[in-house]
C-alpha cells in the first residue's frame, strides 16, 4: 500500500448548542447579509461594463463596508469567494452555451435571511483536543469586548480523534436545518490501495431510489430510500407529539435522527465502495446535484411532494457523496462528479431526448429504439457514460434487460447492514 496525504472532513455535534447557538445564529445570519451586499455589488459591475469582479477584487472593494466585520476577516473573505467562484461557475455555463444557466441568486426569504456556513480559517480558530473545545472569532461588529468569541464544546465519532491529526485547515459552522454542527477540515496521511480495476459505475442520487448503480459490464442496482422515509415518518411523528420544539426530549430525538441517518449514509458507502472493489471498478461517477434544489424557470426552491422535500432540501446528498468520495479513496477509487443535466431524458442506448420517454417515476420507456429501462437506472448510465462510452455506442451488442431488471439492496435495520432485497427481514 502506498501512502497519500488528503483531505478529510470530519463532522462533530455541538455539546452545548444551547449556550452557543444564538451567537451561531448571529453569524451565519451576518454571513448571509455578506453574500447578499456582494451579490448586489456583481451585479451593478456587471450591468455596468459587463465584467465579473474576482474575489480579490470583491473583497478589496467591500473591506470598508460595515458588514464585512460581522465576521472574523478570514470567515468574511471566505463567503466573497465562494460568491465569485459561484458566479464564475455561472458566466463559464453561459459562455458555452447553457442559457439555462442562472446567477447565484440572493440568500433571503423574504425578509428573513436564512443561516449560512461560516468558515473559519486557522487564525478565526483555536483547537482544544485535550478538552474537545475550539474556540471560534467573532466580527468586531458582534464583540461586546475585543476578547469576546464563541466556546463550542464538540463530539466526533468514536473512531475520530483530532488530537492525532497534524494539521486542522478549516472549522466550518453548518446549519443542518435542526441544529449547528461542526465540519473540521483536516489534512491527514493514509494508507492508499492500488486501484482494483479499470472499469466505470455510474451512481444517479434520487428522492425514490437514494442510488442507482450501473455499471460498466452490463448489471445495475438500486438501493432504495427504506429506512430513511419510515424514520423520518418515525421521528416527526414523536416530535409532533413534543411541548417545545427547543425542550430536551425534542433535542434527543433529532440527535437520535441524525445519528441513524449518518449511519445509514456510512453504511450504504462502504457498502458501494465493496460493491466496486469486487467488480473491479476504478471509477465512480456521480451526478452532481447542486442546482436540484432550484426551480430553473424561477429559482425557486422545487417542490418534490412531502417525501421528496424532507430528503432534497437537506445536506443528504452532499454528506453522502463527500463520505462515498474518501471510503473510495483508500480503496484506490477515483469519484468524479458530472452534470446530471438531460441524465433523466435521454436514451441511454441510442441518445434519444425526450420527456414523454419517461411514462411514470420508475419506468423509462424510448420510443426510438425501443429500450426499456428502470428509469433511475436509465439516469445512472447516462451519468456513467460521460466518462465512458457505452458498448452500444462503440458497435457492441447490450441487451437492455438489465436496465429494466436491476438488483435491489435494502438496509436491514436488525443488522445494520445493506443486503440483498430478499435477504432482509426487517
Amino acid at each position: 500500500m502506498a501512502k497519500q496525504v488528503v483531505t478529510r472532513t470530519y463532522t462533530a455535534s455541538i455539546r452545548n448548542q444551547p449556550q452557543v447557538s444564538d451567537d451561531l445564529d448571529s453569524l451565519g445570519f451576518s454571513a448571509s447579509k455578506l453574500w447578499n451586499v456582494g451579490r448586489w455589488t456583481i451585479s451593478r459591475v456587471w450591468d455596468e461594463i459587463g465584467y465579473i469582479p474576482d474575489h480579490d477584487e470583491l473583497t478589496a472593494y467591500l473591506k470598508s463596508h460595515e458588514r464585512y466585520d460581522d465576521l472574523h476577516s478570514q470567515s468574511s473573505q471566505r463567503v466573497l469567494q465562494e460568491l465569485a467562484e459561484a458566479f464564475t461557475g455561472w458566466y463559464a455555463n453561459r459562455r458555452n452555451g447553457d442559457t439555462n444557466a442562472n446567477p447565484p441568486g440572493y440568500r433571503k426569504h423574504g425578509d428573513e435571511h436564512p443561516r449560512s456556513t461560516v468558515t473559519f480559517k486557522q487564525m478565526s480558530f483555536k483547537l482544544d483536543t485535550q478538552y474537545n473545545r475550539v474556540r471560534l472569532s467573532k466580527g468586531s461588529n458582534l464583540k461586546n469586548y475585543w476578547s469576546d468569541f464563541i466556546l463550542c464544546e464538540y463530539r466526533t465519532r468514536p473512531d475520530v480523534d483530532l488530537s492525532t491529526v497534524e494539521n486542522v485547515q478549516q472549522v466550518r459552522a453548518v446549519w443542518t436545518g435542526d441544529e449547528w454542527e461542526l465540519h473540521f477540515v483536516c489534512k491527514v496521511e493514509i494508507e492508499v490501495s492500488e486501484s482494483p480495476g479499470e472499469k466505470t459505475v455510474g451512481i444517479d442520487l434520487g428522492i425514490s431510489n437514494f442510488a442507482a448503480l450501473a455499471y460498466e459490464d452490463g448489471h445495475a442496482e438500486l438501493y432504495p430510500l427504506n429506512c430513511l422515509k419510515q424514520d423520518d415518518y418515525y421521528f416527526s411523528k414523536r416530535l409532533a407529539r413534543c411541548d417545545d420544539s427547543d425542550s430536551e426530549q425534542a433535542t434527543r430525538l433529532n440527535h437520535k435522527k441524525s445519528a441513524r441517518r449518518t449511519h445509514y449514509f456510512h453504511t450504504l458507502s462502504k457498502h458501494i465502495v465493496d460493491r466496486c472493489v469486487e467488480e473491479g471498478v476504478g471509477t465512480i461517477v456521480v451526478g452532481d446535484l447542486s442546482g436540484i434544489r432550484e426551480d430553473e424557470e424561477n429559482g425557486e426552491s422545487k417542490n418534490w411532494g412531502k417525501h421528496g422535500n424532507l430528503n432534497l432540501h437537506s445536506w443528504a446528498f452532499d454528506r453522502f457523496t463527500n463520505l462515498l468520495t474518501y471510503k473510495a479513496e483508500m480503496e484506490g477509487i477515483e469519484v468524479e462528479q458530472v452534470s446530471e443535466r438531460d441524465t433523466s431524458k435521454s436514451c441511454s442506448y441510442c441518445g434519444q431526448k425526450c420527456d414523454a420517454n419517461r411514462i411514470e417515476r420508475g419506468l423509462y420507456v424510448c420510443d426510438s429504439c425501443g429500450t426499456v429501462a428502470n428509469a433511475d437506472v436509465n439516469g445512472a448510465e447516462n451519468i456513467r457514460q460521460k466518462v465512458s462510452p457505452s458498448l452500444a455506442c462503440d458497435g457492441g451488442d447490450r441487451s437492455n434487460g438489465w436496465l429494466a431488471q436491476p438488483s435491489t439492496y435494502l438496509f436491514d435495520k436488525e443488522t445494520g447492514a445493506v443486503a440483498p432485497q430478499e435477504h432482509v427481514t426487517s
